[in-house]
């Protein structure tokens, strides 16, 4: 396990982070946190007040640790202190403020050790992945797909005219690509199909959008790593719910890979052993994951309707 702990600020020094601050802009020395922020001199006090309210300072992780929480929470905050604090690579923009980089230099953290006593580092590689990556992904595939499309159609006439006109002569440089091309597409075993995969690409594909961001995970996830993912579900039916689930379980447990994530889906709150940490409960607990409300009512609403599932 990389990632042992992460320490968050309590209250008091939050409230140095924002005096600090104040001070920075000129603030005369004697204003206090409330009076700073009630009058307007930091526009955005973010991410203070948020975990010291519900006595959240030490996140204790295992293999799998897992943020529940309604919007607003902070189960992304968390997330995104994490990766600033680790500097772990990123692709999408978060919310920030300008309190956010002071609040994560606060923030502490231990590594774990492995089992002849070394004490891990962060693996190389390690990121965190975001909803908006994957939904990213997914419009960067589409345009790609379209782009071969288009090239495809266009090579189609172009490996006619190579296979069957006229040979190319070459002349100077100028000419050698489209001779090359010709000699590829007029080998014995070059079909039309082969000539346009190699020279045109290979679509991706695309079903539905759950499937093609189950591929993505596919794609990236790598062994040996730590990652932290934010809401990963989203896009997903239940059924790729399901699928995704697995697929972490398989590389948490086999492939050397550490979880951190932030969810509201049932599915995978429910992954096997698994710590979760309820961010709508105020002090924050740890909870299993069929305590959690957002499962209860799931279980509540298909309890009612029992009959309507059992067979007569």
């Amino acid at each position: 396990m990389y990632l042992e702990s992460f320490t968050l600020p309590v209250k008091r020094e939050e409230e140095l982070i924002i005096k600090r601050m104040a001070k920075n802009a000129g603030l005369a020395p004697s204003y206090t946190w409330p009076e700073v922020v009630k009058y307007g001199y930091i526009d955005n006090e973010y991410p203070c007040g948020i975990f010291a309210p519900k006595g959240l300072d030490e996140i204790r992780f295992r293999k799998v640790t897992i943020f529940y929480g309604g919007n607003g929470s902070g189960k992304s905050t968390i997330l995104n202190l994490i990766a600033a604090k680790l500097d772990l690579k990123r692709i999408a923009p978060f919310n920030s403020s300008e309190l956010f980089d002071d609040y994560a230099e606060a923030c502490q953290y231990t590594l774990g050790y492995d089992d002849e006593g070394s004490q891990y580092r962060i693996p190389d590689g390690s990121r965190i992945i975001t909803s908006d990556d994957i939904f990213d992904y997914m419009l960067a595939v589409r345009a790609n797909n379209e782009d071969i499309k288009e090239e495809t159609e266009q090579g189609k006439a172009e490996y006619a005219r190579l296979k069957y006109g006229d040979t190319v002569k070459f002349n100077g440089l100028e000419d050698y690509d489209e001779l090359r091309l010709q000699l590829l597409a007029r080998q014995r075993t070059m079909t039309r199909r082969r000539f346009l995969r190699q020279t045109a690409g290979t679509q991706v594909k695309l079903s539905s959008n759950g499937e093609t961001a189950l591929a993505y995970f596919e794609q990236k996830l790598q062994n040996d790593t730590l990652y932290c993912l934010d809401e990963p579900e989203n896009s997903m039916s239940p059924r790729m719910q399901m699928e995704l689930m697995k697929m972490l379980e398989e590389m948490e447990r086999y492939c050397g890979c550490q979880f951190i994530i932030a969810t509201h889906s049932p599915f995978l709150l429910s992954m096997e052993g698994a710590r979760i940490y309820d961010l709508d409960a105020s002090p924050a607990e740890i909870r299993n994951w069929w305590e959690l409300e957002n499962v209860k009512i799931y279980y509540d609403l298909f309890a009612g309707n029992r009959n309507l599932f059992e067979e007569d």
